[in-house]
């Protein structure tokens, strides 16, 4: 951290006094990635460290043109112990950028086709989870779209079956084998289920959500899947994508959900394409 430290101002000292058309561009780039990193970390916990990693540069820079030796060792030796500390505690957040730079190449993020069964995929998974919510029998559905979930499949049990009605509805039904975790979905198969899923730990989530939607929460937190979740208490349908809940959602505002996540197959067999956060429709028809 000390020698990115000098770098840095080193660069800003040409910058102020030797400008040149290359400094100019390596600002914009910088700017633009600076840019990309608080759109994604926005309203969530990183952006939170982000700022007090902001304060702390500040303060440093501030120490050193007044000359305060004794706040500047102090805050060196913070920033220092901070790139470590950092590392540590968002371990999950950096994975996560790192599976999405490399879970697909772009020929597959760019590259269309047709869809194989995702509309017959829909009607079976909507009807499957209305029929759940007029029971109120709990169900907690993960689709995986780019982050493979592997790790989470091989805490359940494997299934690789074809997505259908009667299928989702006996995985859940109370006192079978299966029924207590998630389902894991990829593309029109059934990969896994009675799969255990990580709780979010987000502080403001309400108590009146259970651990089935701190378990939807925190896989979209920490992916890009989209959860599905039935309320055992209320019969409430909602849905988890990129950390956020949206809930009484109705048949007609899931099947919109579910046409837009199964638009377009990445690969061959129905694999889905990542969704646009905040697409998700809201209801209160539920």
């Amino acid at each position: 951290m000390q020698e990115l430290w000098n770098q840095v101002t080193t660069m800003l000292w040409n910058i102020a006094h030797r400008p040149r058309v290359s400094d100019v561009l390596d600002i914009l780039i910088v700017a633009v990635l600076i840019y990309q990193v608080l759109r994604m970390t926005r309203e969530t916990r990183v952006s939170q460290v982000l700022k007090g990693v902001g304060v702390l540069l500040l303060g440093l820079l501030l120490s050193e043109i007044f000359a305060l030796r004794t706040i500047n060792w102090i805050l060196r030796w913070l920033v220092n112990a901070g790139a470590v500390v950092l590392v540590v505690l968002f371990q999950p957040e950096i994975r996560r950028v790192l599976e999405g730079i490399g879970g697909a190449s772009l020929l597959e993020r760019v590259r269309g086709g047709s869809d194989t069964g995702g509309g017959q995929t829909i009607d079976e998974l909507v009807q499957a989870l209305v029929n759940l919510s007029k029971r109120r029998v709990g169900a907690l559905v993960v689709i995986e779209q780019h982050t493979r979930l592997k790790e989470v499949c091989d805490t359940g049990t494997l299934v690789d079956a074809r997505v259908s009605q009667p299928l989702i509805e006996n995985i859940f039904e109370p006192n079978t084998p299966l029924h207590d975790g998630a389902v894991i979905l990829h593309g029109d198969r059934v990969v896994a289920a009675a799969c255990v899923l990580r709780l979010s730990e987000g502080s403001g989530i309400s108590r009146e959500l259970g651990t089935r939607h701190r378990a939807a929460l925190g896989v979209s937190e920490t992916t890009d899947a989209v959860v599905l979740i039935v309320s055992e208490e209320t019969g409430i349908i909602s849905v988890a994508r990129g950390g956020k809940l949206t809930r009484h959602m109705d048949t007609r505002s899931l099947t919109l959900l579910l046409r837009d996540v199964y638009a377009a197959p990445r690969r061959g067999g129905g694999i889905l394409r990542p969704a646009k956060r905040g697409e998700a429709h809201e209801s209160d028809g539920q």
